[in-house]
């Protein structure tokens, strides 16, 4: 049985996509675009579809319209581990300059109880960013972590939703727990100062906080489940969409608010088939559908269903 592809966190932008991907290809280490597609033909006109990469971590990136913005309820953890690479600080730094630049600095960039070198940015296109140094004697973790924010009516369910989704996925492990140890207004005691869940291989945090930062989860930053399968699709469906109005081709919200794209492995194959005619058939095709069916697409495509 082939192992699970990670889950990726997808960046929607109104025209932005590639001149973006290409930024953070310039300044982050270990990264690259991975392929660009053209979705054509949709309510939005011709969509460019980005994949790339970054520390690693695969990405990917639409410019589908002014639908959704950025905020930092979803943000993404950047881990300089000084025990592993001695340059880990300046390397830090060097980033965080260039992300500074156009950008917004959430928490500046300094010492903190929980790391020697920390800072909360949010870049020019509007995407977060939390650049720290790792301690010593904590549990190694990926470069990149996304890192979900619950505050406004989802203040106090970040633990819920972090056992939530180790339930969800067959491989789903809980990482840290550290929850506050006495109120610290307007946060409730037991409530989660910082938590962690690894699922398909992706580590995802998440944090409490009932501050009133008037931003809530949207579908600026949302993660694609590949899927071997229809039963696949139509498992991770039935546990992760919880909002019937915001289904949308292959799009749901769970319920925490969080939006996720539950899709067929095969659809990637089919959007870069080099007969457009084929392509404009299964666009047209998963335009229509809520979850998604592989054998219609496959239909459209003109594949035996």
């Amino acid at each position: 049985m082939s192992l699970p592809r990670p889950i990726t966190p997808h960046l929607w932008f109104d025209t932005q996509a590639k001149e973006a991907a290409a930024f953070y290809c310039k300044v982050f280490p270990d990264a690259g675009i991975d392929h660009v597609d053209v979705i054509r033909n949709t309510p939005s006109g011709d969509c460019d579809l980005v994949s790339f990469h970054l520390g690693g971590q695969p990405f990917m990136a639409i410019s589908a319209g002014p639908y959704f913005s950025f905020n930092p309820s979803i943000s993404f953890f950047l881990n300089f581990d000084p025990s592993r690479d001695p340059q880990a600080r300046a390397r830090l730094d060097a980033l965080w300059a260039a992300l500074s630049d156009g950008g917004t600095a959430l928490m500046p960039l300094d010492a903190y109880p929980f790391s020697p070198r920390y800072g909360w940015i949010q870049d020019r296109y509007g995407v977060s960013w939390q650049l720290m140094t790792s301690q010593p004697d904590g549990a190694p973790r990926p470069f990149i972590v996304p890192s979900l924010l619950f505050t406004g009516e989802a203040a106090g369910q970040a633990e819920e939703a972090l056992r939530f989704y180790a339930s969800v996925f067959d491989d789903g492990a809980l990482g840290n727990i550290a929850r506050r140890p006495h109120d610290m207004p307007p946060d409730k005691q037991g409530t989660l100062l910082f938590g962690d869940v690894s699922i398909n291989g992706q580590w995802l945090a998440a944090m409490d906080s009932a501050h009133p930062h008037g931003f809530a989860f949207n579908e600026a930053i949302s993660f694609i489940v590949s899927c071997r399968d229809q039963a696949e699709i139509d498992r991770y469906w039935a546990k992760l969409s919880h909002v019937p109005e915001a289904e949308q081709c292959g799009w749901c919200k769970d319920r925490f608010g969080v939006a996720w794209q539950i899709t067929p492995a095969v659809l990637e194959e089919m959007m870069r088939d080099p007969d457009e005619a084929r392509v404009a058939r299964v666009t047209q095709a998963f335009l229509k559908m809520k979850k998604f069916d592989v054998a219609a697409l496959q239909a459209a495509y003109g594949e035996a269903a």
